[in-house]
């Protein structure tokens, strides 16, 4: 099984069962949370490509790769206060693709009514679903 997809779906149950969550959590430091680090390498699955080719490198090597600040910085060619930097941004910058577009959110809730109808399937809850998200044929 993919490793992103792995991670999106221990995130997605993560998250469904309540635990904290980003939204409701203070920010205390840059990704010291394992939550944190699950959030953002699943939005860098979605939103990756948006990135110039240097920070995409660093982040997916930090995300996707487990690689030190220090080993990418070594590996680039740069300081390690420079990959700090522009790892810092990135994730800044998913959380503003988020924001803005909203795709791993509307995920989640498609995966929890998905789920819902699972346990409860009956034609008016399929109904119900495909009404909320105004699908039409």
């Amino acid at each position: 099984m993919n490793r992103i997809v792995i991670i999106f779906e221990f995130y997605i149950q993560f998250d469904l069962r309540g635990k904290v969550t980003s939204k409701n959590k203070k920010e205390v430091g840059f990704m010291d949370k394992l939550e944190d680090f699950l959030k953002y390498s699943v939005l860098f699955s979605y939103y990756g490509e948006l990135f110039p080719k240097k920070k995409r490198q660093y982040l997916e090597l930090y995300l996707e790769e487990n690689s030190s600040l220090s080993e990418i910085a070594e590996q680039c060619g740069v300081t390690r206060q420079a990959v700090f930097d522009n790892i810092k941004k990135g994730v800044q910058k998913l959380d503003e693709y988020e924001s803005k577009l909203g795709i791993f959110e509307k995920e989640k809730e498609l995966k929890g009514k998905l789920e819902y109808l699972r346990k409860n399937f009956t034609m008016e809850n399929l109904e119900k679903i495909i009404e909320d998200f105004d699908y039409t044929e």
